[in-house]
């Protein structure tokens, strides 16, 4: 009878073996945690069909976040949902919005806890459009602006670094500019550099309340069959000054990521989108899976395709699972 001379499963024998020669390790530094924070005290409302998310005052927040410092999680990243919106999403931009204040308050009480903002204005807008509205389209260039004047508030406030989701085209430059003119040279921009039109933001939109109300965002976010347009968004976000590189979402877009990080020389993150979260805790409560296995299956197939840091609603539960390991 044939016997093999190489025999893989030697290194498979047990959990010491499989351990020591495993070639992609998560760990807590890998995660940053995204929170929502709206107005009021002592609001902590589940999202449901985020389970084990929600959306916070600012008091319940804070707490949140020591747990998160406790596991060992580097870096929250803030969501903020307003107390009134209008068409050109002023509370975004306001000193008095409630990011500005959640900012303060966490690095207040945690000024070890890395502080980063989303950077953009469908959770303020009426219309729920990443922009300004003009002849039924996003205006780019005026949004600009906008964009600016937001990312410099949430750096006044006291953020470590800004994320522009928006993807308007020119963000990075205008927001590096802005940031540079006002002195906060050293706060770095996490460009959501290729973010698709994807049908995985569903529960996000619940989320942060910020479904649009008249058409979708195909105009602006990437089509999803396309690769080589994902390498010159890249590109041009890190021509523009962004310091990190997003790929959003990651699941279905693992592709992508590993494309990114062979071609760039920039840190890569990406984010583990909120339908991804949703369907392996709705098909864990259903008993389909085993929720826990596959939760850090899908974290380890980010990190192994190349992301550098992974944004998940899993990073709490993930944390916990690592400490015992």
């Amino acid at each position: 009878m044939f016997q093999p001379l190489y025999r893989p499963r030697r290194l498979r024998l047990n959990e010491n073996i499989r351990r020591m020669v495993r070639e992609t390790k998560l760990s807590p530094d890998d995660f940053i945690y995204p929170m929502f924070v709206c107005h009021g005290k002592s609001v902590k409302k589940e999202i449901s069909s985020m389970p084990g998310n929600y959306q916070q005052s600012i008091d319940n927040l804070v707490k949140d976040c020591e747990e998160v410092k406790d596991l060992g999680i580097p870096a929250v990243i803030l969501f903020g949902i307003p107390e009134h919106k209008d068409e050109v999403g002023s509370e975004g931009y306001s000193d008095e919005g409630i990011v500005q204040h959640a900012i303060k308050a966490i690095k207040n009480k945690m000024p070890d806890l890395t502080v980063i903002t989303d950077v953009c204005l469908c959770e303020y807008t009426s219309h729920g459009h990443c922009g300004v509205i003009k002849n039924g389209t996003v205006e780019n260039d005026t949004t600009l602006e906008l964009l600016a004047k937001e990312a410099l508030s949430h750096a006044k406030a006291g953020a470590d670094m800004v994320a522009p989701s928006d993807m308007m085209d020119g963000r990075v430059g205008a927001i590096r500019e802005t940031l540079d003119e006002h002195g906060y040279f050293d706060v770095p921009i996490m460009a959501y550099a290729a973010k698709y039109a994807s049908a995985f933001y569903g529960p996000f939109r619940e989320a942060a309340e910020s479904t649009p109300q008249f058409g979708d965002r195909r105009s602006y976010q990437m089509d999803p069959p396309n690769s080589r347009e994902a390498m010159r968004e890249v590109a041009l976000d890190i021509e523009e000054g962004a310091d990190i590189v997003m790929v959003k979402p990651a699941l279905a877009y693992l592709d992508i990521i590993y494309q990114v990080k062979q071609q760039f020389n920039l840190p890569v993150a990406a984010y583990n989108v909120s339908g991804e979260y949703s369907i392996i805790k709705a098909a864990a409560k259903m008993g389909w899976i085993d929720g826990e296995r596959a939760m850090m299956e899908s974290l380890v197939s980010i990190k192994r395709a190349g992301a550098d840091m992974i944004l998940t609603y899993f990073a709490k539960e993930a944390a916990k699972v690592l400490q015992k390991t």
